[in-house]
């Protein structure tokens, strides 16, 4: 496991912008060390350690691109039909034999090309004839072949080092023979949740509880990261048992992630349980919702303190928790998913912060239009399945208007 130091997470600002959290995260937090192999039908999603170097070249050998004939370019007369008797028939996975000058074979697309052979016409171009094939002229020394590494050269980068493997990355290390890959062992990530107003789903409530909602919120988002996750349960707001239960989990896991519990209650006892194993710094970010958010280490293990509410923790998870995954992983930086759209609200802010409004993307003249959930609170669950994505509103604007250019996070793309 990395362990990091106390102080790795200190900021001396007081307001921090997310592109400052997630510099001061890629700055401070190591990768961690461990390596394994992961065979390719496991390595979906992992973390590839080291460039991918080609070991042969792709496609592997000259061959034709087409269902057609090939020729040697210079038998092609520059005017007027060339005649060539047809000497063989190649299809694909079988061997060539030299072509002799003055002949053509009727090869098949991935059939390597013939010794000898230069050029393939299509076989809508040609037309054969009493055991011949009649070319017609204009054709270009190598049109329709594919030579040897015309996809990847041998020894080339196939796939670069921190790449988080897609399907088209598995397919192509298949291509270049490959069974497995090295790729970074998963981040082992333990999830809490905080506070005696929370029931287990299932369970009965007791007297002003509810059910416990961003554990599982978490949970989920975490799936489509390189993690290896644990539900940990619901702490009680008891400080004793919470800073012996964050203590126990943080020598067994790389990452904690808590929701509730980190703001300056009574009974928000997650702070004191962290500064009581290690040291805990608070982030004020400049956004909404989610500004306050809970840094700290223990035991050499991050712990990070996620808002209550679940709008406000889905907010900081994509802006702190995932790119703090990531760099533990070993992964490229990721940014998450944008494009334009149009707003079909309108909306002020406060200069020098950063709003998430949640909004319902609909078709548009045009770009999609976003239209506004019509409530605001970062409690309500509903405005996030009832919504698209999220519009980001940048620091220096005060107010949308309908018709602006806006900038939206889809949750299809995030989630």
């Amino acid at each position: 496991m990395a362990q990091l130091s106390d102080d790795c997470f200190a900021f001396g600002g007081p307001l921090m912008t997310v592109e400052e959290a997630q510099a001061l995260i890629a700055e401070r937090i190591p990768p961690l060390a461990e390596v394994e192999q992961a065979g390719l039908r496991q390595a979906l999603g992992r973390v590839l350690v080291g460039d991918l170097r080609a070991p042969l070249p792709l496609p592997p050998f000259f061959n034709s691109a087409v269902d057609g004939y090939a020729f040697r370019h210079a038998d092609l007369a520059a005017e007027g039909e060339t005649r060539l008797p047809i000497a063989a028939r190649l299809q694909a996975g079988q061997a060539a034999a030299p072509l002799a000058p003055g002949t053509a074979i009727r090869i098949f697309t991935g059939a390597p090309m013939p010794p000898g052979a230069d050029t393939v016409m299509m076989q809508e171009d040609a037309r054969e004839e009493a055991g011949a094939v009649l070319l017609v002229p204009g054709l270009k020394r190598g049109a329709n072949c594919r030579p040897a590494g015309e996809d990847v050269a041998q020894g080339a980068m196939a796939l670069p080092a921190g790449r988080r493997l897609m399907p088209q990355d598995l397919g192509l290390a298949a291509a270049l023979g490959l069974t497995a890959l090295p790729v970074r062992r998963r981040v082992r990530v333990g999830v809490f949740s905080t506070g005696d107003e929370l029931a287990e789903p299932g369970r009965p409530l007791g007297p002003a509880q509810t059910y416990d909602s961003n554990r599982f919120t978490l949970l989920a988002l975490l799936d489509g990261l390189p993690v290896e996750a644990s539900d940990l349960g619901i702490l009680a707001d008891e400080p004793q048992a919470t800073a012996a239960a964050l203590t126990a989990a943080a020598a067994t896991h790389d990452l904690l992630l808590t929701s509730g519990g980190v703001s300056t209650g009574e009974a928000d006892h997650v702070k004191a349980a962290i500064d009581q194993g290690g040291r805990l710094v608070f982030w004020r970010l400049a956004i909404k919702p989610g500004r306050p958010a809970a840094m700290g280490v223990i035991g050499g293990t991050p712990v990070v303190g996620l808002p209550g509410n679940p709008v406000a923790a889905v907010v900081t998870f994509l802006h702190l928790a995932r790119p703090l995954v990531l760099r533990l992983a070993g992964a490229l930086p990721e940014a998450l998913p944008r494009f334009p759209a149009e707003a079909a609200f309108a909306y002020r802010k406060k200069a020098g912060r950063r709003e998430y409004v949640r909004v319902r993307l609909a078709e548009g003249d045009g770009l999609p239009l976003a239209q506004k959930f019509a409530r605001e609170g970062a409690g309500l669950l509903t405005s996030l399945t009832q919504s698209d994505a999220l519009a980001e509103l940048p620091e220096e604007i005060t107010g949308v208007s309908p018709g602006d250019r806006i900038l939206v996070l889809p949750f299809r793309g995030v989630f």
